[in-house]
């Protein structure tokens, strides 16, 4: 028993020390832009940070998350600063723990981002725990104990250096505010990109029905079958026509992507593969997060084909998607009627069986 108890502390302090340091990683899993707006838009904005001020806060954040992990691994203020710091940064998100719980708002809580995704009350509780265990540390360490002349400047240096890391390894963008004090959202800016046969035209999102040559080709009517005159549903607005032209016009498929997002790849190239074996499918239409837009072009390289697209800024994005919702969102619109929402990666998340299946529906 005397020969397990001078490992234990060093145990305890590597255990810690992975743990805070993967809670960093994965909030920046699986693409540091696209993980960390998703995690601003998701939990920060709704606790009342603004769209430009939620940026700082969630690079400080993971900053001193990864800080505090290579703090258990040095001696230099361990019990007088590192500890008790972790202890308060866990009873902080605790209080927004319990107020998710008591509120009854569902869904990941985001503390390991969407790689290890935690309920309000599982995450609650892991952090009692963590809680506990760094209580257990503070005691075995004693101050007797610590045989170094403590450096307040390398415990302050690894503290700066991490938060500095997170805005050097993720840069903010540039927050417009118009003189009213709202923000500017990049909508309006933005061109609506309509793709037809490796051609390309930019057009304003304020033109819904442009005039260029060759119209039926870009807006190609589809000519229903006898089944689909008698039961196609009324028309109704779906409330995407400003973002995608013409979307609530017969069958279209509105599909909700950030350009860096793996799944979202893989989503728009099983989308590409039903659509060359298909001549009925549906047109697509893709509103991207404009996170990385610089990712595009491989994108549609991954995909195998060029789709009609917008982008959106961050939080007009995922106002549009909703923000109970995530990505890869797939949406099968029928003369603006939702028929099926496909999102995210879990239990809902885009299946081309109950695609086909909802495609094949001759009535709603």
């Amino acid at each position: 028993m005397n020969t397990i108890k001078p490992f234990l502390p060093w145990t305890l302090r590597i255990f810690l020390s992975v743990l805070f340091l993967f809670s960093a990683y994965a909030k920046l899993y699986p693409s540091a832009f696209f993980a960390i707006t998703t995690f601003e838009m998701k939990q920060l904005v709704p606790l009342g940070f603004s769209e430009c001020w939620a940026p700082y806060f969630s690079r400080f954040i993971i900053g001193c998350e990864i800080a505090l992990g290579i703090g258990f691994l040095q001696p230099h203020y361990l019990r007088k600063l590192i500890i008790p710091l972790s202890a308060l940064l866990l009873l902080v998100f605790n209080m927004h723990l319990a107020y998710s719980i008591a509120t009854n708002t569902g869904g990941n809580c985001g503390c390991f981002g969407d790689l290890l995704p935690m309920t309000p009350t599982q995450a609650f509780i892991k952090n009692l725990l963590t809680i506990g265990l760094l209580f257990w540390l503070w005691k075995m360490i004693s101050s007797k104990d610590q045989k170094v002349s403590h450096n307040f400047f390398i415990a302050l240096s690894i503290a700066l250096a991490s938060i500095l890391f997170m805005f050097v390894y993720v840069p903010i963008s540039p927050c417009k505010v118009l003189s009213n004090g709202d923000i500017k959202t990049q909508t309006s800016a933005n061109p609506v990109i309509i793709i037809d046969e490796d051609t390309s035209t930019t057009l304003s999102p304020s033109d819904t029905n442009p005039k260029i040559e060759n119209p039926k080709n870009l807006n190609p009517k589809e000519k229903p079958t006898a089944l689909e005159t008698i039961y196609e549903p009324t028309k109704v607005k779906s409330g995407f026509e400003k973002y995608a032209p013409n979307i609530d016009e017969g069958k279209k498929l509105l599909l909700f992507f950030a350009p860096g997002c793996d799944h979202c790849q893989a989503a728009a190239k099983k989308l590409v593969e039903m659509s060359k074996n298909d001549k009925d499918f549906p047109k697509m239409f893709i509103i991207f997060m404009d996170e990385e837009p610089e990712k595009i072009p491989d994108f549609f390289e991954k995909a195998g084909k060029k789709i009609s697209y917008t982008t959106l800024d961050v939080g007009s994005f995922w106002g549009v998607i909703g923000s109970q919702r995530d990505t890869p969102g797939v949406l099968y619109l029928w003369n603006g009627n939702q028929v099926v929402f496909f999102d995210g990666i879990k239990e809902n998340e885009f299946d081309e069986v109950k695609l086909k299946k909802a495609l094949k529906k001759e009535k709603l």
